[in-house]
């Protein structure tokens, strides 16, 4: 069920899941949602019990470096990490909430070990049978989730990085396939490329 209560600690979420006699809860978040090119990444995180990580917070309130570094902590804490991608052809194809649900999907199965029970950025359940709980804001509430959200942030950024490479016009170096103004006028310029995502709006046909 969704819930907004803010926790009492920064595990809260995470140890009311284990005194519920759950083990290897997750935090499960996206990245790239709203953006006019690119995949839509998700991450799925299990922490250890009893281990916290200071610095690990909501993805958006980060530096770019905080959030490299903050990357590479998590991946040598975690428990579990696990990624899961949806190409924008996909997501032209099912739409971009499908989509995510999908990405989310795919971290979910990868984890090893196995979620018994996950935390959920947004209003939306994971299309699995693995008990759940989705929580409004839950990158600012939930510690695992936020951990979920940096490690989605940082991996689509690097990809973006490596498009780049391919389509420099659009500078996805910068904007990350975000609908800046830079980006806008490009599209209007010289229409969108491969990695687009041509069922949303402000993408131009050439």
């Amino acid at each position: 069920m969704p819930g907004t209560e803010e926790p009492v600690e920064p595990l809260g979420y995470e140890n009311e899941a284990r005194n519920n006699g759950f083990h290897h809860v997750a935090g499960v978040d996206e990245a790239g949602r709203g953006c006019l090119a690119g995949p839509v990444v998700a991450a799925a995180v299990i922490l250890p019990e009893g281990i916290d990580l200071p610095g690990v917070r909501d993805s958006k309130c980060m530096t770019a470096a905080a959030r490299e570094k903050a990357f590479q902590m998590i991946q040598l804490h975690a428990l579990a990490t696990a990624i899961g991608v949806v190409s924008p052809a996909a997501i032209d194809r099912i739409n971009i909430l499908r989509a995510s649900l999908e990405a989310m999907r795919r971290a979910v199965a990868a984890l090893d070990p196995v979620a018994d029970f996950l935390l959920v950025d947004g209003i939306h359940l994971v299309p699995v049978a693995t008990p759940q709980k989705a929580l409004k804001k839950g990158d600012r509430l939930c510690r695992s989730i936020s951990a979920a959200s940096i490690l989605a942030k940082v991996y689509r950024d690097r990809l973006m990085g490596a498009y780049h490479r391919q389509y420099p016009a659009y500078a996805f170096d910068c904007n990350k396939g975000y609908g800046t103004r830079d980006h806008l006028s490009v599209l209007r310029k010289i229409g969108w490329c491969p990695i687009h995502r041509t069922t949303f709006k402000g993408v131009c046909r050439p």
